[in-house]
């Protein structure tokens, strides 16, 4: 009997700038509430070498918005990841993440981090399956009342 791979319902490539839009058009009804204004256009421009972007047959299927940090050599920071609804429990999520991190450990990064609000408790959930640490809540992170949860992954050194 001949057994086949299966391969994945969707395709990753490198971000470009005129993804933006077809982002911001869908990541408020993915996610249920207005989140786009998080989205603005300079990640698309001068992060897309280091953010992802997935589609399928029926369109975008998900995306990475990532960066290796300019301030901290050996960190990279995932600024935001979304799934299409319908893909979720897909492995795509976790895919995205793979593919940045071997990204960012080919760039010598040691650490990935990201955060979320205490509130999004399936980022959570999704973080902590993927192997990152996570914070307790930080008071006040963004501004005052703005607590956020912090996402630590030590990542071994691609050499």
């Amino acid at each position: 009997m001949q057994t086949f791979a299966m391969t994945e319902p969707w395709t990753i490539r490198t971000a470009r700038p005129d993804d933006h839009r077809a982002i911001v058009e869908v990541v408020d009804d993915w996610w249920g509430w207005p989140v786009a204004t998080m989205l603005p256009r300079l990640f698309f421009d001068h992060f897309c070498d280091t953010s992802l972007v997935a589609e399928s047959s029926d369109g975008l299927a998900g995306f990475l918005i990532g960066f290796m940090s300019s301030a901290r050599a050996d960190e990279a920071y995932v600024h935001f990841i979304g799934v299409n609804p319908a893909l979720r429990t897909s492995g795509l999520g976790r895919e995205l993440y793979r593919r940045f991190i071997e990204s960012a450990a080919a760039r010598d990064r040691r650490v990935v981090r990201a955060i979320t609000s205490p509130q999004n408790e399936r980022s959570i959930a999704f973080h902590r399956r993927i192997g990152f640490d996570v914070s307790d809540p930080v008071p006040d992170y963004d501004r005052a009342g703005a607590d956020r949860v912090m996402f630590t992954l030590h990542v071994a050194p691609n050499r």
